[in-house]
C-alpha cells in the first residue's frame, strides 16, 4: 500500500541548501531555504542539512514517526546504490562521504541518496510537466547542461549509475574545449557558459555590440543574462550568439529523439527565460533532423516547478522508493 505520510525532500548545492516537507501530491507543507557554507567542510554541511530537515518536520508539527522518508539530491559524482557522495567539484573536501547513512542514522527516517539532475527530472515527471507520460527526457540548461532519463516510467541510471550526461554528447567534434576534457561537448557549445564565452570574445575583440555597455567593456564581465538582456533590445551580434547556441541545442535534442522516442523533452534551468529564442530553434532542429515518425511523437515543453525543482525533486526521488 502507498504511504500516505509526507517525505523529506534535501536539495543540496554547492551554494544553498534547500529542505522542504512534501505531501504524496507534491504540496511543499514547510519549507528551509540556507547557504551551504561549503568551505567550512562536510560535517558542517551536513549539520546543517539535519538542522533543516528538524526545523520543517517542527514548523509542519510532525514527528520522525509521521515521515515516511527522505530524499536528497545531490551533486555528483555519486555511487546511488551505496549511498556515497564521491568528490563533488563544488563540495571541496567531500571525499567518498556516506551521506545517506550519516543522515538516515541521524535522523531516525529512512533515507534515499539521488544525483541532483536525476531528481529533478523524477520531481518533474511526477509533480511537473511530465505527469502522464512514461517516456520522458529532463534537460537543465543553465551554467552547465545536465539531465535525466525516464524510460518506461522508472528513472534509467545506466551499468555505472550515470546515464543522462546530456552536456557531453559530442556535437563538433573539433569544437571548443568543455570542462569534462572533452572537445564539443552540448555543454561547451550551448549552456550559459559558452554563450558567456562567445559574447565574451566577440566584446574583447571590439565588436559593436549591445553586450560590451552592458558589460561596462569588460570581456570578464559578460553573462548569459547579459547577453539574452542584449538580444531582446535587438542587438544583432546577441541574437545571432544565441541563435548559434540554440541551434546546436536542437542538434542535441534530435540525437535525444532518435536514440530515446520519448513522448516528451522537458527542458528547465535559467536558459529557459529566454522563451522561443530557444524553444523555437530546438524545436526546428528536431523537425528537421529526427526521423519524422519520432519527431511526431514528441512534444517539447517548459519545465513547470522553477525554483522548486530541487526540493520536489529530492521528494520525488523518497516517494518513489517507497512506492
Amino acid at each position: 500500500m502507498v504511504s500516505e505520510r509526507p517525505v523529506i525532500g534535501i536539495d543540496l548545492g554547492g551554494t544553498k541548501i534547500s529542505t522542504a516537507l512534501v505531501d504524496t501530491a507534491g504540496t511543499i507543507i514547510a519549507h528551509d531555504y540556507r547557504e551551504t557554507h561549503a568551505t567550512e567542510g562536510q560535517k558542517a554541511v551536513i549539520e546543517r542539512m539535519l538542522d533543516a530537515a528538524r526545523r520543517v518536520m517542527v514548523r509542519a508539527g510532525v514527528n520522525q514517526a509521521q515521515v515516511a522518508a527522505a530524499g536528497i539530491g545531490a551533486p555528483g559524482p555519486l555511487d546511488v546504490e551505496a549511498g556515497v557522495v564521491v568528490a563533488p567539484p563544488n563540495l571541496p573536501g567531500w571525499d567518498r562521504v556516506p551521506l545517506r547513512r550519516l543522515i538516515e542514522s541521524r535522523l531516525g527516517i529512512t533515507t534515499f541518496l539521488e544525483n541532483d539532475a536525476n531528481a529533478a527530472a523524477l520531481g518533474e515527471y511526477r509533480f511537473g510537466a511530465g505527469r502522464g507520460v512514461e517516456h520522458m527526457i529532463y534537460v537543465t540548461a543553465s551554467t552547465g547542461i545536465g539531465g535525466g532519463l525516464i524510460l518506461n516510467g522508472r528513472l534509467y541510471h545506466g551499468a555505472s549509475g550515470m546515464a543522462g550526461e546530456i552536456g557531453h554528447i559530442t556535437i563538433m567534434p573539433y569544437g571548443p574545449l568543455c570542462g569534462c576534457g572533452n572537445r564539443g561537448c552540448l555543454e561547451a557549445l550551448a549552456s550559459g557558459t559558452a554563450i558567456a564565452r562567445q559574447a565574451g570574445e566577440r566584446v574583447a575583440r571590439g565588436a559593436p555590440t549591445l553586450i560590451a555597455d552592458l558589460a561596462g567593456g569588460d570581456p570578464e564581465r559578460v553573462t548569459a543574462k547579459l547577453v539574452a538582456e542584449a538580444a531582446s533590445q535587438g542587438d544583432m551580434e546577441a541574437q545571432e550568439i544565441l541563435a548559434e547556441a540554440m541551434h546546436y541545442l536542437g542538434i542535441g535534442m534530435a540525437n535525444l529523439v532518435n536514440l530515446f522516442n520519448p513522448q516528451l523533452i522537458v527542458i528547465g534551468g535559467g536558459l529557459t527565460n529566454i522563451g522561443e529564442m530557444l524553444f523555437g530553434p530546438v524545436q526546428r532542429a528536431i523537425d528537421r533532423r529526427a526521423l519524422p515518425t519520432l519527431a511526431q511523437a514528441v512534444r517539447v515543453v517548459r519545465a513547470e516547478l522553477g525554483d522548486n525543482a530541487g526540493v520536489l525533486g529530492a521528494a520525488a526521488v523518497a516517494l518513489a522508493q517507497i512506492g
